[in-house]
């Protein structure tokens, strides 16, 4: 599967259909490539590897207390430092990230995750190797 976003539940944006459409058309390539004999050679590629998920601040009775910083608000896949301003209480408190590296946060105040206690999902970036390949 692949989704391509972040969009607003029941919206269709035209921007993000022509991307799933470029990264199905890479896929499918490749699978012709592959099938004709192309051998590829080993490459490193940077991922986001999932860590944990970050729900938001609560109160003893359960309610959300904060809400998503606007320094953080639409910053999916940008760093996010020890200190850095992470949630803002209805008090005007900032509450900020303490981490002792730097994360990749994702998926950020997503409203299909409100319901899954999940303001965001914190990632590593990482970089995974891969051998060369070819059809045998």
């Amino acid at each position: 599967g692949v989704e391509v976003g972040p969009q607003p539940q029941g919206v269709a944006r035209a921007d993000v259909l022509d991307k799933m459409r470029k990264i199905v058309k890479h896929g499918l390539d490749f699978v012709q490539l592959f099938n004709e004999g192309r051998e590829f050679p080993p490459c490193t590629i940077e991922v986001f590897k999932i860590m944990e998920k970050v729900d938001y601040p609560r109160n003893k009775n359960g309610e959300i207390i904060a809400i998503i910083h606007p320094k953080l608000q639409d910053q999916d896949w940008q760093p996010l430092k020890n200190g850095d301003p992470l949630f803002l209480t209805l008090d005007g408190e900032v509450i900020p990230y303490q981490g002792n590296c730097t994360v990749y946060p994702t998926f950020i105040n997503e409203a299909a995750y409100y319901e899954k206690k999940q303001a965001f999902v914190k990632t590593e970036k990482i970089k995974l190797t891969a051998k060369p390949l070819r059809l045998s």
